[in-house]
């Protein structure tokens, strides 16, 4: 112990860092043999906190996460009143690296940096932290006057350096370098500058992305013509008709059903411990997330804990580039495979960002958009992810929740694929009481997106595994639906399609609806309305069909047309209406009526508001479908009271009325499952678009929360997928 402070003191004393090797009889702790650690003191550390760091002993739970390989972000310790630093935080940290989260074991060959805020972390860990711009603790937040750095020392300290050997694969040449103070601002601005984000000025076009190599092609070469095919079924209104009597808006429903994902496994010969078991389409994701001030200290570990999970949840054949926004914008890295390696460098990236400064979301969607643009390769799934939590301080917009259209400045920037033609989603995220939920609902809307509310801190995660389970599962691509008329005296009189796109000829005899991407067992239900003129015997009104791409096979596929016929008998005593059409009614009515709810509420008429939301309750809970206990229109019924209860009075309908009914629009006018603020008390719809990747990747995340905090976090509530079509 004698030799270890005389070591110490030395180091201190020439302002070096040095390698202590440990010894036996160092008190505290009881290594094997030959085992070592190397401790990097900071110069301005006081001699208490280095003898403190170096006597650590890792605890059960501690060596456990060391024997695992999972990194993840680094969170502060919930509490019952919701997460935040506890007083005994900067004693865990002294055990557990606060950047990857494994045990900071003496004895394994780490090197180890005790920063002058006495808090220790991993060396190669802290210097990767440094390298990205960060100047300040992950666990404190204090700003450091001396920083770790890697880099060769013999031209600049050819004596007193000190040599480490690799450990884990982290190798830059065996040196460690010493403390560097940061560089005198030259300005009084520059020192704040040196912390906020900057544009990229190395990089005009981000046609730097990960080449995709051979696993896409292993991926493809792996499947044997084994294809699954996207269901259609039609449901008329009424199977009977009497022969004498005509319709004018007699209504049938579309309904489309997703196939299961491939279960085949590859045949890759990579090697890559984390190739697909089940064979899914690879996927592209940038995540551009807000970092601005607001976004301070409970708020952005969570979001990087987040993002620890998707990274850990994307396979090898994914890519990941991820864009962070405050004032300005810049990308963290570009378009990188997650493999062991990648997964590593991208969780040091994110848990390099700090906050500050405004929020630019056009200047993080632009950049976001050109990663997608100017990449070299393609997988055939795209999307973003947008995460926001305050009001756009650079773009001009209209805040008032009236308008359609996203505003001109996000129009410009919003992502298209190479060709031009088709619109890459943003999948956007409002998160807490303050953001711009008409601004963000009206980015997502525009390019094919959902829009989700997180209304508390502890469902980022939740809100993030929910989207990706449906994205690493898509299952058909650039699907369009095609209706045709049959019979010469009947024409079409509407096509009620939500948000997708649909067509009518001018003759009213064909139509069409653009739906693009399925997850895997998605559903879309779409109802058609035609005249049924006087018949006899049997009618046959029209024939349905659908053509998409299979993403994984690059193959088109054409669905065999179906067709809808009725019979038409003479006398018909009782007309039993379709609980499948009638329960689809319901759900476009009501989305129907919380649009015009959300306009009342947006002129200042709550109490006109509310009334129109009790009125469809009403009428959804009295008609057919209601009254045989339609598990859809229960789920209807509990979503429009919420919407009652954030409507009674105007301060909560600001802080949480706005978000929730826009993301209830998103998800009804898109059949896709949305984050929907912290309703988990009720039996909300989100449940009823959930697919079972969805369901899976949202309790792989929850699983994981409660093993990691457990008692302390509230997760969105899973409910049974929605109800099958009989």
């Amino acid at each position: 112990m004698e030799s270890r402070w005389r070591k110490a003191k030395m180091s201190l004393g020439l302002n070096l860092c040095v390698y202590v090797p440990r010894t036996l009889d160092d008190a505290g702790d009881s290594p094997s043999a030959g085992s070592s650690t190397a401790a990097l003191v900071s110069p301005v550390a006081s001699s208490s906190s280095a003898a403190t760091s170096a006597n650590t002993t890792p605890t059960a739970a501690d060596n456990a996460n060391a024997n695992g390989k999972v990194m993840m972000p680094t969170t502060p310790t919930p509490t019952s009143a919701g997460l935040r630093l506890s007083k005994s935080g900067s004693k865990s940290f002294k055990k557990t690296c606060a950047i990857c989260l494994t045990t900071m074991k003496p004895g394994q060959g780490h090197a180890l940096f005790t920063a002058e805020c006495s808090h220790t972390f991993h060396f190669h860990c802290i210097a990767a932290n440094v390298k990205h711009g960060s100047n300040n603790c992950p666990v404190c937040r204090t700003k450091w006057k001396e920083l770790p750095f890697r880099g060769p020392l013999t031209a600049e300290f050819p004596q007193g350096s000190a040599r480490i050997n690799p450990v884990n694969g982290h190798q830059n040449g065996g040196q460690m370098t010493i403390l560097r103070p940061l560089p005198r601002a030259r300005s009084s601005g520059r020192l704040h500058h040196m912390t906020s984000l900057l544009p990229d000025t190395d990089r005009s076009i981000f046609n730097d992305d990960e080449p995709l190599d051979s696993l896409s092609e292993a991926i493809e070469g792996s499947q044997q013509g084994c294809l699954r095919t996207v269901e259609i079924k039609t449901y008329p209104e009424f199977t009977e008709v009497p022969e004498s009597t005509s319709e004018r808006n007699f209504t049938v429903l579309v309904h489309l059903k997703a196939p299961l994902a491939q279960t085949l496994q590859t045949t890759s010969k990579l090697g890559d411990s984390n190739s697909l078991t089940t064979t899914r389409a690879p996927v592209d994701l940038i995540t551009v997330l807000d970092v601005s001030g607001s976004m301070a200290g409970t708020k952005l570990a969570l979001l990087k804990r987040a993002m620890g999970f998707v990274i850990q949840n994307l396979a090898s054949s994914d890519r990941l580039s991820v864009i962070a926004f405050s004032s300005s914008a810049r990308r963290l890295f570009p378009l990188r495979r997650m493999t062991e390696s990648g997964r590593q460098q991208s969780l040091q990236a994110v848990n390099s960002l700090t906050s500050n400064g405004g929020t630019n979301i056009a200047e993080g969607l632009r950049k976001g958009s050109k990663v997608i643009e100017d990449r070299q390769a393609k997988n055939p799934v795209c999307s973003i992810i947008l995460l926001s939590d305050g009001q756009d301080t650079y773009t001009v917009s209209p805040t008032a929740g009236v308008h359609k259209a996203a505003a001109p400045e996000y129009c410009a920037v919003l992502p298209y694929t190479t060709d031009g033609r088709q619109q890459v989603p943003v999948h956007v995220f409002g998160f807490g009481a303050d953001h711009d939920s008409v601004s963000l609902h009206s980015i997502s809307q525009t390019s094919g997106g959902t829009f989700s509310f997180i209304e508390t801190e502890a469902a980022i995660q939740d809100a993030f595994a929910q989207c990706i389970g449906g994205l690493l599962s898509v299952v058909a691509q650039d699907l369009h639906v095609k209706v045709e008329i049959l019979h010469p005296d009947v024409h079409f009189g509407s096509i009620r399609s939500g948000s997708y796109s649909s067509r009518l000829a001018d003759d009213k005899r064909n139509g069409s609806i653009d739906v693009g991407d399925m997850y895997a067992e998605e559903e879309r239900d779409f109802l058609v309305s035609v005249n049924v003129p006087p018949g006899y015997g049997e009618t046959a009104l029209l024939k349905v069909g659908c053509v998409y791409k299979d993403p994984l096979m690059k193959e088109t596929v054409n669905m065999a047309d179906v067709q809808v016929k009725i019979s038409r008998p003479a006398f018909v005593s009782v007309q039993s209406v379709s609980i499948e059409v009638d329960r689809q009614k319901n759900r476009l009515h009501a989305a129907e009526v919380m649009a015009e709810a959300r306009l009342s509420a947006e002129r200042g008429d709550l109490t006109h508001a509310v009334s129109l939301l009790e009125d469809c309750r009403r009428m959804i809970m009295g008609s057919t479908s209601g009254q045989s206990g339609d598990r859809l229109c229960q789920a209807l019924d509990a979503e429009l009271k919420e919407m009652q209860e954030r409507m009674a009075n105007r301060q909560r309908y600001e802080a949480s009325g706005r978000a929730y009914v826009l993301s209830g629009l998103s998800s009804h006018s898109w059949q896709r499952a949305t984050a929907r603020g912290d309703s988990t008390d009720s039996e909300s719809l989100i449940q009823a678009y959930q697919t079972s990747s969805m369901v899976d990747m949202l309790l792989r995340s929850q699983t994981m929360s409660r093993a990691s905090t457990p008692r302390q976090m509230r997760h969105v509530k899973s409910f049974p997928a929605r109800p099958q079509p009989r």
